[in-house]
């Protein structure tokens, strides 16, 4: 890494988290060069999917603390 790049990253970790992964994100970003125009339709089908199985209760959510939890608990192998 050159020295630049180390002076920008020490900047870069200075700043808030939000502006971080801000950063971060248009940083990966600039770096996908191959764009499939197809990639927003098929998300928003997705999208509409999974809102019609949570809507027609096909599905079921769970509260974000029981995720935070589960996740939790496999992270620290118990």
């Amino acid at each position: 890494m050159t020295q630049e790049a180390h002076e920008l990253l020490q900047k870069a970790l200075a700043l808030p988290e939000s502006e971080r992964a801000e950063l971060a994100g248009n940083l990966i970003s600039s770096l996908d060069t191959t764009v499939d125009p197809d990639v927003d339709a098929a998300w928003q089908q997705e999208i509409a999917r999974r809102l019609h199985d949570v809507q027609s209760g096909k599905v079921k959510t769970v509260p974000w603390e029981g995720v935070r939890q589960k996740g939790r608990t496999l992270l620290d192998g118990k």
